[in-house]
């Protein structure tokens, strides 16, 4: 039922899905205090607060905006996006050297591996959903020619280092909050998040280079600009200087386009098991 619900609306042109996502978006915005609120306490935290209402409104567009990403033609979906710097990511491959792609919860995230696999293959770390009937939708439009997924557990994180060490690039979540175990405490906008260690220790296999990206959504369904920006931080000392340095390039780069970050995520959230950082735990 899920999956022919979201095939009905892939066939909605992309303009008239972020319509519907920018009603959707003040929806659920009005409707639950808790995402008011994690919005309102985020984005002033950051020092953004200022663009609060498009924020509302392109949080509604990421949602609107899955069915044409995840179950459209990927040719149609393909025909929407266009490549920024994509120098950088070929010249790397040309070296022989493997690539980290970190892509935050920043634009349209979901678009950029499947761009990246129509040029080269791609492995993704991903999560696998809970409900059992969202599987067939979320792995059956993850899983493209040249995209593979690797389950976030260490059986895919061996296949990560498996296939990076070979020269070959992998995509991780940098700014989703890991289990017990799988992050350190790092400041992110001014405030202690528990943060994966796994791009650092990724990145030191085999000579890897780190690249950021993200996908900007355009206005009025215009498509979007998939941009590879440099990792300019150091990589030196210990997870949590690593996990700091790695924090800082996501606030450049959500610096760029605060408005379509995904604030309402409670990045702030203390994992089961893990205990709270100290500021907090005084």
């Amino acid at each position: 039922m899920l999956l022919a619900t979201f095939r009905f609306f892939s066939i909605f042109p992309l303009p008239v899905l972020h319509a519907l996502g920018s009603a959707l978006g003040w929806l659920v915005y009005l409707l639950s205090p808790s995402v008011r609120r994690r919005m309102r306490e985020n984005m002033a935290r950051a020092g953004f607060e200022q663009h609060l209402p498009q924020a509302v409104a392109e949080a509604g567009k990421a949602i609107a905006e899955l069915p044409f990403i995840w179950c459209a033609d990927p040719a149609r979906v393909s025909r929407r996006a266009r490549i920024e710097n994509w120098e950088l990511v070929q010249s790397t491959l040309d070296a022989g050297r493997g690539i980290v792609f970190l892509t935050p919860h920043l634009g349209c995230f979901e678009i950029v591996a499947q761009e990246i696999a129509l040029r080269q293959e791609l492995m993704v770390m991903y999560r696998p959903p809970k409900k059992e009937a969202m599987k067939p939708l979320i792995e059956g439009a993850r899983a493209r020619k040249n995209l593979l997924l690797a389950p976030a557990n260490m059986g895919g994180v061996r296949m990560l280092a498996k296939f990076l060490k070979k020269g070959l690039p992998i995509g991780l979540l940098p700014d989703q909050v890991p289990q017990e175990g799988e992050g350190v405490w790092a400041d992110f906008f001014g405030k202690a998040a528990y943060t994966m260690t796994l791009p650092a220790k990724m990145a030191q296999l085999g000579d890897a280079v780190v690249i950021v990206t993200y996908a900007e959504r355009l206005p009025l369904g215009r498509g979007y600009i998939i941009r590879f920006v440099p990792f300019t931080g150091s990589l030196d000392g210990d997870s949590a200087q690593q996990a700091r340095a790695i924090n800082a390039a996501m606030e450049q780069l959500i610096a760029r386009n605060p408005a379509q970050y995904y604030w309402s995520y409670n990045r702030y959230k203390v994992p089961a098991g893990v205990a709270a950082p100290a500021q907090e735990a005084a």
